[in-house]
């Protein structure tokens, strides 16, 4: 199953962990805070299970999302990647 995971975790060392936890199960960074990838449901609860540990009793919160083919051909995106000096509208000589 498709899945999005997003966090917002003020500590950078958890964050971190919480990272390469969505790393260690095959996910990938699409945003700063926010992974995306398939796993199955056994894998969605391991890995919650092991964000809840890495919180502990520390503030932050993390969402994972499962999302459907139909919906996920339905997304809209804009992206416009290239350096930060490049503004895209002309070409570069």
């Amino acid at each position: 199953m498709r899945c999005l995971v997003v966090y917002d975790i003020p500590d950078d060392r958890v964050r971190t962990k919480v990272a390469d936890h969505c790393l260690d199960y095959g996910l990938d960074r699409i945003q700063y805070s926010a992974f995306l990838g398939d796993l199955s449901r056994t894998h969605q609860e391991e890995l919650m299970l092991r964000v809840k540990r890495t919180l502990g009793k520390r503030e932050g919160k993390v969402q994972l999302f499962v999302i459907c083919e139909k919906d996920w051909g339905q997304r809209l995106e804009v992206i416009r990647e290239g350096s930060r000096g490049d503004s895209g509208d002309c070409p570069q000589r």
